[in-house]
């Protein structure tokens, strides 16, 4: 099979069986595109995949773009993004023409199911986080930065929770640190 039928497919597999968003699909893409395809190397995916959080837009499609433009530019950009995108654009399709809001509300079967998804969904996004904490080398000493931060974000005050302050402050400190131990060695 040709590498753009393949992107397609695989980022259509990865569209259709992940519920939850671009950071619930992040370790199911991890698995593909690095374990089972071995299309990149891990630290590469996670570079790839801080480009595709640094762009506006959805998350699983940006990750898709950049995977795909990678391995095959534009032409394997699309066909991943197309893989990406048609399955929740047909299961989105397929609600509007089918279920209302009140249908899910006031069904109990379907209101059952979207609150047993809930749980699993927490599960997808808190996987990608251990592991990119785990690649960006976050230890036992360090763990408290990152907590400390999503806590003074998720506070709300206007000054604080803004996440572009945190993340130039990051880069500030990354760079002091660096120089002072350029200048220490």
């Amino acid at each position: 099979m040709n590498i753009y039928l393949q992107l397609f497919f695989t980022f259509l597999k990865i569209g259709a069986f992940t519920f939850g968003g671009g950071w619930a699909m992040i370790s199911i893409i991890e698995k593909e595109i690095v374990e089972k395809h071995g299309w990149l190397e891990r630290e590469e995916f996670l570079d790839l995949l801080a480009v595709a959080q640094a762009v506006p837009g959805i998350l699983a499609v940006n990750i898709s773009v950049v995977v795909g433009d990678k391995l095959k530019g534009a032409r394997g950009s699309m066909a991943a993004a197309i893989g990406t995108i048609l399955p929740s654009f047909l299961i989105i399709l397929a609600i509007a023409i089918f279920l209302t809001p009140d249908t899910i509300k006031n069904n109990p079967v379907i209101s059952s199911i979207f609150k047993g998804i809930r749980p699993a969904v927490v599960a997808l996004i808190i996987a990608p986080v251990l592991t990119s904490a785990k690649s960006a080398g976050i230890t036992w000493r360090t763990v408290w930065i990152p907590f400390v931060v999503a806590v003074l974000i998720y506070s709300g005050l206007p000054v604080i929770s803004n996440p572009i302050i945190f993340i130039i402050i990051g880069g500030v400190i990354g760079y002091v640190f660096h120089a002072y131990r350029q200048v220490s060695n």
